[in-house]
Order: structure tokens, then C-alpha cells, then sequence
């Protein structure tokens, strides 16, 4: 790739983002700073901010499919910013629909504007994803590979939403197995992962067989990426995570470790007793965790995230890398997916 470093890969990557936004009227800036607020553009005043724009992994595994598939990763930015501002607009809604106050540390949109702005913003956000991967015409990726990129797009963001209709189906529910746990987070998580891949591969033009490879990469690490999510969302220290410890168990949120304990613990009835009180005070959370532990539930969800890693080093092994441009490419998404393996935050 020609971007030779992540803080240049963000740079751009942020910069196309920006790109898709239109010029608007003094009347309506409001409108879109609102939106950049919550891409860590903008303070809650509106004025301009330089956040920490995070991993932006999703981005960066379209530039280096393409790249890896034999593309030019400058082709596809226009690709990856549409990723990025379609995995934003779904937070904004996911903030709204979970009823939270906070993410990244600071108020979400909706809570500071209220409910009605919250809605409208995401929606244009939606729109601005795609207008983002209309670009791509403008960067030489023929029309038809980008109508069918547009295609797939809306398809993967149906996927989203059905994963999203389980985790609110889900909500409370203790009696889901782990299959069930397992379809709900391969829509709402590893669907844009996987689709970030599939489609950074049909940016390049990549024949049929490499295009699944990629995806099938997208959608394990995708799984193992929301599992190792799961297991710090209970175990993960605070100071690497920016939570509190056990901070899904005072949530009382039904993440794999607890579907797993709920499932195989011989306290399945204790444990399910505490998540039905509405709050669990620190000697509730610590019983919570003596039954997790006791039933290996950590060691299980660690076993299933190693599993899906090798997995995606599988399906990456079987995409055909003839440059050394694409070999490269195909190193670093070996070295990203190895960096995810036992993360700390």
C-alpha cells in the first residue's frame, strides 16, 4: 500500500469521510455538526475537535483487501470512508434504541439534542455512507463494479439490522443458547467486518473465489473480534479498558461468557436469579463472577475466539497474492488479526 502508515491510513481515511458531506447554508451547519460531534469532530459546543478517531479497523480492512486482492487501496477510500460512516450511523441509533448516556467517553448525540435530532442525524448519516461509495466512480472503479458494491452494501446493512433484532429480541432473555448468541453477533458485528473485506476485494475487481475468501476472513475475525469484546466486558482490566471491572455483570447485559454459564453451570439457577433483579450490587457481581469461573466460562469464550482467529488466518491463506504490493497487504492483515488475539482493550 501506498499509505505506509496507520496515522497516514486514518488521515486519509478521515479525510474522504469529510469529502462526503455536503457544502451546506449557514441554517443548516447546525445539522452537520451535530454528526461531527459524534465523529469526534466537533465539542459539545460545536467547536472543531481532533478526537482519537479509535482503531478504525473496519477502514483499514477495506484498503488492505483491496490491496491484497491486487487493487490500488486509493481507489477504494472512498469505500472505506462509507464503511466508517455506515458503522457511525449505526451507533448513533444503537445509542438511542440502548437508552445510553456515554460512548468514548463523551454524551451521546441524542442526549445532548434529544431523541428527534438523535433519529434525524443517523439517518443522514445513513445517506452520507452511501454518497461516500458513489465516489467511488470519481477514483476510476468502473460503474458497474460500483453499482454492484452498492448492491452488496445495502444487503450487509439488512444483515446489521436483522443482528440488531435479535439483540433487542435477546434483551433479558435467559434462556438463548449459544448458537443463538452466535447468529445474533454474526449479523451485528461480524457482518461489517466481513462485508469491509468482501467488498474492499470487489473494489480491486478480484475474481469470485477471492471475494469469498476475504469475506470469510471479515466474518471470523468479526466473531472472534465480538467474543474477545465479550470476555473484557467482564474480565478486562479498567485501566486498559476504560470501563469499570465487570462492567457488563452490573449491565446485567447476556454476553457469551453468561449465556455460556446460564447453559452449562450447575448454579445456571442462582445466576439467573441475580440477572433478574434490577440492580446487582458489588456482592451480587461477585457471586455472578465465583459462577462464571467456576463453570470456565472465561476459558470458554477465550477456546471459541481462537478458534474463529484460526479460522480467518485459514481463509486468508487461501487468497492468491501474485504482487508484492498484495503480498504485503496479506502480511498485515496476518499481523492485525494476531494483534487482535488476547487483546486487552
Amino acid at each position: 500500500m501506498r499509505m505506509t502508515t496507520e496515522h497516514d491510513v486514518k488521515t486519509q481515511i478521515q479525510a474522504e469521510m469529510r469529502a462526503a458531506f455536503p457544502v451546506v447554508e449557514g441554517r443548516l451547519s447546525r445539522f452537520y455538526a451535530m454528526q461531527e460531534y459524534h465523529l469526534g469532530w466537533r465539542n459539545e459546543d460545536l467547536t472543531p475537535a481532533t478526537a482519537d478517531p479509535g482503531k478504525l479497523i473496519r477502514p483499514q480492512l477495506v484498503l488492505l483487501a483491496c490491496a491484497a486482492a491486487g487493487g490500488d487501496p486509493q481507489q477504494a477510500l472512498p469505500l472505506a470512508a462509507g464503511i466508517q460512516l455506515l458503522h457511525d450511523f449505526s451507533l448513533i441509533h444503537d445509542d438511542i434504541e440502548d437508552d445510553s448516556a456515554m460512548r468514548r467517553g463523551r454524551r451521546t448525540l441524542w442526549n445532548i439534542w434529544g431523541l428527534a435530532h438523535g433519529i434525524n442525524a443517523g439517518d443522514a448519516m445513513f445517506v452520507i455512507a452511501h454518497l461516500a461509495i458513489h465516489r467511488l466512480a470519481d477514483t476510476g472503479v468502473p460503474v458497474e463494479r460500483v453499482l454492484t458494491i452498492l448492491r452488496r452494501f445495502d444487503e450487509i446493512i439488512l444483515r446489521i439490522c436483522e443482528g440488531q433484532y435479535l439483540d433487542l429480541s435477546f434483551e433479558g432473555d435467559l434462556s438463548i443458547t449459544p448458537d443463538d448468541y452466535l447468529a445474533m453477533i454474526g449479523g451485528k458485528t461480524a457482518a461489517l467486518i466481513a462485508g469491509a473485506a468482501e467488498l474492499g476485494a470487489r473494489a480491486a475487481g478480484a475474481p469470485e473465489a477471492t471475494v469469498a475468501a476475504l469475506s470469510e476472513f471479515g466474518r471470523a475475525l468479526g466473531l472472534a473480534f465480538q467474543i474477545e469484546d465479550d470476555i473484557l466486558g467482564i474480565w478486562g482490566a479498567p485501566e486498559q479498558t476504560g470501563k469499570p471491572f465487570a462492567a457488563d455483570l452490573y449491565r446485567r447485559k447476556v454476553s457469551l461468557p453468561v449465556v455460556h454459564a446460564l447453559t452449562h453451570s450447575p448454579d445456571r439457577e442462582r445466576l439467573a436469579a441475580l440477572y433478574r433483579q434490577s440492580v446487582l450490587d458489588d456482592a451480587a457481581v461477585a457471586e455472578a463472577l465465583a459462577i462464571l469461573d467456576a463453570a470456565g466460562s472465561r476459558t470458554y469464550c477465550a477456546a471459541m475466539a481462537g478458534e474463529h482467529h484460526q479460522a480467518a488466518f485459514a481463509a486468508l491463506a487461501a487468497v492468491q497474492s501474485p504482487t508484492p504490493a498484495a503480498i504485503a497487504a496479506r502480511e498485515r492483515l496476518r499481523a492485525l488479526t494476531q494483534s487482535l488475539i488476547g487483546r486487552q482493550s
